[in-house]
């Protein structure tokens, strides 16, 4: 494949259209190596797929390497012709013209010798090989888009509700702290982080090195109730402030390439909270009517998974 500049994208300021030249059309091995959003919108895709790069897209990719919010859904217009975007993935470019898709990718996210590419997936149709060079018109699902966006923002309140309510059981400083300076059980004990239109669902794993870092799970089962309690107070009343969100680039980054380092911001009336986060959110809290968390331990102490449902306006 002819390696093409690192994707530019305008999803983090909450972008869901723009313009942009077709610079290449890959063939893709299949919709389910490629992802998951076609196959769960029961697409026919017998005649194959095929990756549709372009310059500078609104469409957030998921990441392969931490897969926590879907790729966007959506259409691209291309020579007056709508074609539907079944899912859209991450892709790179090594120095030989190497191309490679998702989990395939050899290399670290963001190896320089490597172009990184949003790819758009689509079925495969014999016009779409003469679209290189065009202009195309890209639109994301803006309801789609909206409810991931939700689930992502209440996920990362979650996180920082939960550090507070656990902050008590920490018998030494971990080592590593959230915005607000209390012990950060969500990136310390985190396992895996999925969202969807509905919910975000975060694991955590409460295990020997969890212990060791000083937490303390003992009657964490017991203390559940008030423990989801404390939580959902704590984002009833962030949710009534209707604090400001954004993404910002992080670390001296002025570029709008995929690569670049973003955190979410959020102006909580406690202060200013940051995360790393390389996904999409909502514009204000005050977008939601309510967020709730509920909390579940597995029946050998080891999993806590919190499951965090946003109520839209």
């Amino acid at each position: 494949m002819v390696r093409h500049a690192t994707t530019l994208v305008t999803f983090p300021s909450g972008a869901t259209e723009g313009a942009s030249a077709v610079l290449a059309v890959v063939p893709l091995p299949s919709v389910a190596e490629a992802g998951s959003a076609a196959e769960s919108a029961g697409a026919e895709t017998a005649g194959g797929t095929v990756g549709l790069v372009v310059d500078t897209t609104p469409f957030h990719p998921v990441d392969h390497t931490w897969p926590d919010q879907p790729g966007d859904s959506g259409t691209v217009l291309v020579d007056g012709v709508a074609y539907p975007v079944l899912d859209c993935v991450t892709g790179a470019v090594g120095p030989e013209g190497e191309f490679a898709l998702g989990a395939d990718i050899p290399v670290r996210r963001g190896e320089e010798s490597w172009s990184w590419l949003v790819v758009h997936v689509l079925e495969a149709e014999p016009a779409l090989e003469s679209a290189v060079g065009s202009q195309a018109l890209l639109r994301v699902d803006a309801a789609r888009r909206r409810a991931l966006s939700a689930a992502h923002t209440g996920c990362h309140l979650t996180a920082l509700a939960l550090n507070e309510a656990l902050a008590g059981r920490w018998n030494r400083a971990p080592g590593r702290e959230d915005a607000f300076g209390r012990p950060d059980f969500d990136s310390i004990a985190m396992d895996s982080s999925r969202m969807d239109e509905h919910a975000s669902t975060d694991r955590y794993r409460i295990g020997k090195s969890l212990r060791k870092k000083g937490f303390d799970p003992q009657g964490l089962a017991e203390a559940l109730p008030q423990l989801a309690e404390a939580v959902n107070a704590r984002l009833a009343g962030w949710i009534a402030a209707d604090a400001a969100v954004r993404v910002e680039l992080v670390g001296g980054e002025k570029s709008a390439k995929l690569t670049a380092r973003r955190a979410w911001v959020c102006d909580l009336p406690e202060g200013t909270a940051s995360i790393f986060c390389g996904g999409t959110h909502l514009d204000r809290l005050g977008e939601l009517a309510g967020l709730h968390c509920s909390l579940s331990l597995s029946e050998d102490g080891t999993e806590l998974v919190a499951v965090t449902v946003p109520k839209p306006r």
